[in-house]
């Protein structure tokens, strides 16, 4: 194809792409209006599928809890066995992992976007990580299928929607404010890395200070040696079946081992995790 061509393309994607947000931005309006008017939307010719009332957003938004919220603790939990809890917007559900905070909050997530979702735009004070599990999350920035890792700095916005559905672990509140670099990696066409002992392989996806994050995965048989984490560690298992001598984890599991800790993994049957090591009880920048 030339490549006048190409470019035709990729214009004609993205203004496609910046209409479906307005017109979900203009849906949320007419969704909140009706609802201050006491009405549906009717009124004003339009059929709201995934726009919460105004009062029903309200009565969604979270209050200041602590959930896992002591970091010297270790915590463990099946994602797949919790209860899935509305966002303020609908259509957008969230399974809370830990949490500190009200609806701002430090938290980490496994959030569920139904097809057509659009969160209103918002500013991350203390930055945004995020790893699309399944499906294909979008923003006015692009669209990132199942396996794509990002990183949105403290002080980015954006509006994020899903027109297919899609399902995220997301972190919010943990970054350091001086890791500014924005990240877009799709792991599915990354180079995995030789890991430390065979069977082992690594696709890193991000470093900074004490901070690093990536995907490992085990072949079956996989045992690696004793080790400790001195910043902590926390792990989803994507695939498999992940383990130490502290409990067997299936996919969906999500564990946080705290400063300190110490074991022995394995997988008996094989695994892809994606682990995060170094930022508990936070992120030391390269300077400490």
């Amino acid at each position: 194809m030339p490549l006048a061509g190409i470019g035709g393309l990729s214009e004609h994607r993205q203004s496609l792409r910046q209409h479906f947000v307005f017109l979900l931005q203009r849906l949320q309006v007419a969704g909140q209006l009706a609802a201050d008017l006491g009405g549906n939307g009717i009124g004003l010719g339009l059929q709201i599928r995934h726009i919460k009332p105004l009062q029903e957003a309200r009565r969604s938004r979270i209050a200041a809890m602590e959930l896992h919220a002591d970091l010297n603790q270790r915590a463990v939990l099946d994602s797949n066995a919790l209860d899935w809890t509305p966002s303020p917007l609908a259509g957008v559900e969230r399974r809370l992992l830990d949490r500190r905070g009200g609806e701002v909050a430090r938290a980490t997530s496994i959030v569920r976007y139904a097809p057509g979702s659009c969160f209103e735009r918002h500013t991350h004070g203390g930055g945004e990580e995020i790893l699309v599990l399944e499906g294909t999350f979008s923003d006015e920035h692009g669209d990132y299928g199942a396996g794509t890792y990002l990183r949105n700095p403290v002080g980015s916005s954006h509006v994020p929607f899903s027109a297919g559905g899609c399902t995220i672990l997301v972190k919010l509140q943990q970054m350091h404010p001086s890791d500014q670099q924005p990240l877009v990696i799709d792991t599915t066409q990354s180079v995995w890395l030789p890991g430390l002992v065979s069977g082992l392989e690594v696709l890193p996806l991000h470093a900074y200070g004490s901070e690093h994050v990536a995907l490992v995965r085990w072949a079956p048989g996989t045992m690696f040696q004793p080790h400790g984490h001195p910043g902590g560690e926390e792990i989803l298992v994507l695939t498999g079946v992940f383990q130490d001598e502290h409990g067997t984890y299936s996919a969906g599991s999500w564990l946080r081992n705290p400063p300190a800790s110490v074991h022995r993994p394995w997988s008996d049957a094989g695994c892809t995790i994606w682990v995060k090591t170094g930022h508990l009880p936070a992120t030391q920048g390269p300077d400490g």
